[in-house]
């Protein structure tokens, strides 16, 4: 039975919100840990589930769980019991008058400007796929684009002319992202010199591809990532991500409009955008402090 409610639950949520594959898996493991737990400790069916029940397994699972993973795990039993309320399943929702924990606003790490520049450097470009992969570091830091966003690019999404691309994010979302005088630049000789022959005479509708033919993964450029911070002698820990971060980060150290930010990173809400504004704070603090003579 907890399967089937499982399974009805997360087809909703599909239909309904459009969410991503990786939030609707995340929404079911949860889940279905949850019921298990139910099942062995008093062989309780989701259905009938109290207060006591969830407060209980919060209890269990508080001691070796960050408090981001008990807040997803809240994110989850509300939105189920909320669904299982409209539906007409349960009377009342257990999950009311609990409390999520904070968690705590923790800065996103970065790098700085002229690290940036290094990183854009390190690809031979002598090479074939050495344009290719300077392409994609330019592109990623330039649009701020997510590491599954930047793999998924299709060829037809990249408008040059207009010095555009059309993302799809989180949700199936699309945006259009400018893309910067010198992305366009890198793109357009990767297009012209080198994409053709990494492909030797396969087709592939994506933009970044591999000699196999296929898409460039995830995986391969988070090894490309960490082999270039080498080259780069960048010592910090390194991860796609982390372009996304310097790509915010820079903006708003600039004066970007924090809307605009939000906008061009894809975030739905606004509040997920502010992060960056502690950081514009930290990094003033640190400059008054190194300069000020009073600091």
């Amino acid at each position: 039975m907890n399967t089937k409610i499982i399974d009805q639950f997360i087809d909703h949520l599909w239909l309904e919100d459009g969410l991503s594959k990786n939030t609707l898996n995340s929404y079911r493991f949860d889940l279905t840990l949850f019921a298990d737990w139910l099942s062995k400790d008093g062989n309780i069916d989701l259905i009938h589930v109290s207060k006591s029940d969830i407060q209980q397994y919060l209890a269990y699972k508080f001691p070796t769980s960050q408090a981001r993973s008990i807040s997803r795990l809240l994110a989850a039993l509300r939105r189920l019991y909320r669904f299982l309320l409209r539906e007409k399943k349960i009377n009342q929702d257990p999950t009311l008058q609990i409390q999520t924990p904070k968690t705590p606003k923790s800065l996103p790490k970065s790098l700085s400007e002229a690290e940036v520049v290094r990183l854009l450097k390190a690809p031979n470009i002598k090479l074939q796929v050495g344009l290719r992969d300077r392409a994609m570091l330019e592109l990623i830091y330039a649009c701020g684009l997510r590491v599954t966003e930047l793999v998924g690019i299709l060829l037809t999404e990249v408008i040059i002319t207009d010095g555009v691309i059309r993302v799809t994010g989180k949700g199936s979302k699309t945006r259009l992202v400018p893309m910067g005088e010198e992305s366009v630049d890198w793109v357009q000789k990767y297009l012209a010199n080198a994409r053709h022959d990494i492909l030797k005479k396969k087709t592939s509708k994506f933009l970044f591809i591999t000699s196999r033919g296929g898409a460039m993964t995830r995986q391969a450029f988070w090894y490309l990532i960490k082999k270039y911070a080498l080259v780069a002698n960048i010592d910090k820990p390194l991860s796609p991500h982390i372009l996304r971060h310097a790509f915010a980060t820079h903006l708003i150290n600039h004066g970007a409009d924090l809307r605009v930010v939000q906008m061009l990173l894809g975030h739905s809400d606004i509040s997920t955008t502010q992060i960056y504004t502690h950081v514009a704070r930290e990094r003033l603090k640190k400059l008054h402090q190194e300069h000020h003579p009073r600091g």
